[in-house]
């Protein structure tokens, strides 16, 4: 969304901030401690966050952007799984952190994904939320 000040069209919000999601992206903790997680190259990494449309990773070694890779999502402590195609969109050195954008999931699991957020919203809540308030912050835009 652009605003007109003068005539001129403003950048949208989100290239002022910075965001490119277009949907919430979510902290992958819960009370302190990793709740999602990404198996990648044989290895579980818990997650720094995740989103409808991607997800980030701490790592210390950067990927080439557009490098298109598969990947597992997993919950703590749950059996279920996502799988899916995904491209790397960034490295931030500073923060040690590589973000990737879904291309793919494979079945029912973008239905699957939004339930597992839904439920991390309606946990984490620091107020009572129903299910369908937790439904709107998954599916709206970036709050960031």
């Amino acid at each position: 969304m652009s605003v007109e000040r003068s005539g001129t069209a403003l950048p949208p919000v989100d290239d002022v901030a910075g965001e490119r999601r277009s949907k919430q992206r979510f902290v992958a903790r819960r009370r302190g401690e990793p709740c999602f997680w990404l198996v990648l190259d044989g290895q579980r990494i818990a997650l720094n966050d995740l989103s409808a449309e991607g997800f980030s990773y701490p790592s210390l070694t950067p990927r080439a952007n557009a490098e298109v890779f598969d990947f597992v999502l997993q919950r703590e402590g749950l059996p279920d799984e996502i799988r899916g195609r995904a491209e790397t969109v960034s490295y931030l050195a500073d923060a040690a952190q590589t973000g990737c954008h879904f291309l793919g999931i494979e079945g029912d699991g973008a239905q699957r994904l939004r339930d597992w957020l839904i439920a991390h919203v309606i946990v984490s809540a620091s107020v009572r939320i129903t299910e369908k308030d937790a439904a709107a912050i998954v599916a709206g835009p970036s709050l960031v």
